[in-house]
């Protein structure tokens, strides 16, 4: 293990006129961890991944990616080293784009190929990534004649593409339909159990999404952590009724987890 954390928040608030969109916000993820991130609509859940994105600062607190200080560095040299999948990134790319340049411009962390080149290491390595996430076939095809789940399998290809030290996924299953859900969860487990991988954070609402092979847990409701830790401790009855609202019952079978209303 790393002695040095991929993300710390010490701290952390976010504020925006009267809305305080994190609060109090203690956080670290280690090299070797795979994180999901749980919570309601408006928990924050996405604006705990935008700092951990260096794409937003904290209004108090400290936030502290890949050995650098938000605040004190150049996030334009710092936002390379992070891979992000998110519903912004993929509404930034144009319909008509080819999908092979999607892939490949995220090594100049650019979207759309402009003037930038590539040698022949770029685009080997676009063309594995995409065969790695099932959507090599569709390189010359554009990328809005997609699926959403090719969509979102070129994004996460896209994501990997300058091999990232911390890789983030903003809800990645929202808009699949079950086959897709599942495809993707199988590949996100494999990549979850890569040693080689990135670290890697997850978003989502809804359990049945965390691949297997994810280690820790963070769970969130109106911008407070409710708890976090290694999953098994975390994804318990009690943790997800008091992030939810609701009495819930949890069950584990072959490393994936299901959740409904208690009886």
């Amino acid at each position: 293990m790393s002695s040095e954390p991929v993300v710390e928040m010490r701290g952390v608030d976010v504020v925006r006129g009267r809305a305080h969109l994190l609060q109090g916000v203690h956080w670290r993820v280690e090299a070797d961890q795979r994180w999901v991130v749980l919570g309601p609509n408006g928990a924050g859940k996405t604006t705990l991944l935008q700092l951990a994105a260096a794409h937003m600062h904290p209004t108090r607190g400290e936030v502290h990616l890949l050995g650098e200080t938000l605040g004190a560095v150049d996030v334009f040299e710092l936002r390379p080293r992070i891979g992000l999948t998110s519903t912004a990134l993929a509404q930034r790319i144009e319909p008509g784009e080819r999908t092979g340049d999607v892939v490949l411009s995220a090594g100049y962390a650019v979207v759309g190929r402009w003037r930038e080149r590539y040698d022949v290491h770029d685009l080997t390595r676009a063309a594995v990534l995409m065969e790695q996430w099932g959507v090599g076939q569709y390189a010359h095809r554009p990328f809005g004649t997609l699926s959403e789940g090719e969509r979102k399998r070129v994004q996460i290809a896209r994501a990997l593409m300058p091999d990232p030290e911390l890789l983030l996924l903003d809800e990645p299953g929202a808009g699949l339909d079950l086959g897709g859900r599942e495809d993707l969860v199988g590949r996100l487990a494999d990549l979850a159990r890569y040693h080689y991988a990135p670290a890697q954070v997850l978003v989502t609402h809804h359990v049945e999404e965390i691949p297997p092979g994810y280690t820790h847990a963070l769970l969130l409701r109106e911008g407070r952590v409710v708890t976090a830790g290694p999953v098994g401790r975390v994804l318990v009855p009690e943790a997800l009724s008091e992030t939810f609202g609701l009495r819930l019952d949890v069950e584990r079978r072959d490393g994936r987890y299901t959740a409904h209303r208690a009886a």
